[in-house]
């Protein structure tokens, strides 16, 4: 199974949000034929009237794949139009985030090949990581499939289980969010040791960017890397004996941070 099987068959895309217009942004970029992909999408954006894919048109009766980037209850009209395409060949791949398997089984029909995917919000520029998984019903093709498609985006994982999906959520789903959030510290941080504002921020962009790209790209683990910069009783040093404290430092912090959110994913997993 290829994009050229993709554009024989054809893709439908429900949601073109965020995620839904960064995937296919990255399809129509790899060669995929904007006249195979059919979008359901309430709003559609001037961006997307201007690719010339089908948009809020008829549906191809047999699709190669359909992926889903909106809750089931937000499915709505689409769903009935969805679900005859359900127990079949079709590939429906989901995005949306916090819903199992199951209530996607139990909308389009319980033999219905389905991929579940995590996907983050760094796909909007082509560095995000997803982390999928399929169904009994999803074959080995299948999900080479909604990797290839997912790899327009960034990276791709596969799961033992969809119980390991709550983890993911909490490590990678929200984990930008987290990253943000000590950009804005560590500029915070920098105004109050005097320095202007924006020359903080950029500053502290850069230092996250930059930190992030160099663990990607060293053969070193992280843990090297920062022994490699921490000279004895140096300046470094100082920083990190604040940050690594094992009982007000970063770990715990980060422990609970992560704890709490795939908690909530559990919750919200379990309606």
């Amino acid at each position: 199974m290829s994009m050229k099987y993709v554009a024989e068959n054809g893709l439908v895309l429900l949601g073109c949000g965020k995620m839904g217009g960064a995937m296919l942004q990255g399809w129509l970029a790899q060669g995929l034929p904007p006249a195979s992909v059919s979008v359901i999408d309430p709003n559609p954006s001037d961006w997307l009237r201007g690719t010339g894919v089908g948009i809020n048109g008829d549906l191809p009766a047999n699709p190669a794949i359909v992926l889903i980037a909106v809750k089931p209850q937000m499915m709505g009209e689409a769903l009935p139009v969805l679900a005859a395409m359900g127990n079949g060949a079709t590939l429906f791949v989901s995005v949306a985030a916090g819903t199992p398997i199951a209530a996607f089984e139990a909308a389009l029909g319980a033999q219905s090949p389905i991929v579940r995917a995590m996907p983050n919000t760094p796909a909007a520029v082509g560095r995000g990581i997803t982390a999928i998984i399929g169904n009994a019903h999803a074959s080995a093709a299948q999900v080479d499939l909604a990797e290839m498609l997912l790899r327009a985006v960034g990276q791709v994982v596969r799961l033992e289980g969809e119980d390991q999906m709550d983890a993911v959520t909490g490590v990678s789903g929200s984990g930008p969010a987290y990253v943000f959030h000590m950009i804005e510290c560590l500029a915070a941080a920098g105004e109050a040791q005097g320095l202007a504002p924006t020359l903080a921020m950029q500053l502290a962009q850069a230092t996250v960017a930059g930190a992030g790209a160099l663990a990607e790209a060293a053969d070193e683990t992280p843990a090297q890397l920062r022994v490699n910069v921490t000279s004895p009783n140096g300046t470094t040093q100082a920083g990190l004996e604040v940050l690594m404290d094992p009982q007000n430092g970063l770990p715990p912090l980060m422990r609970k941070t992560v704890a709490a959110a795939a908690d909530r994913s559990r919750e919200l997993g379990n309606g």
